[in-house]
């Protein structure tokens, strides 16, 4: 029997600004923002941007510091 290939899941490699967003507890507006300070780089590689799951991570782990006393 042949498995059907519309049940493979698959992961998410980029996400809207909206999805972006909701993956950061922040909101769309924000990561506008951020995008427009560079802090974060989206593809704009089709009609609207799209962040990949990299670029969200690299985000985290350059501005996660220690809070100084």
């Amino acid at each position: 029997m042949k498995s059907d290939p519309s049940n493979v899941s698959v992961p998410k490699l980029a996400l809207s600004r909206v999805e972006a967003a909701k993956a950061l507890g922040v909101s769309p507006v924000t990561v506008d923002r951020l995008a427009e300070r560079g802090l974060l780089k989206p593809s704009r590689a089709l009609r609207r941007p799209l962040y990949t799951v990299a670029e969200l991570e690299r985000f985290l782990r350059e501005t996660t510091g220690a809070i100084p006393n």
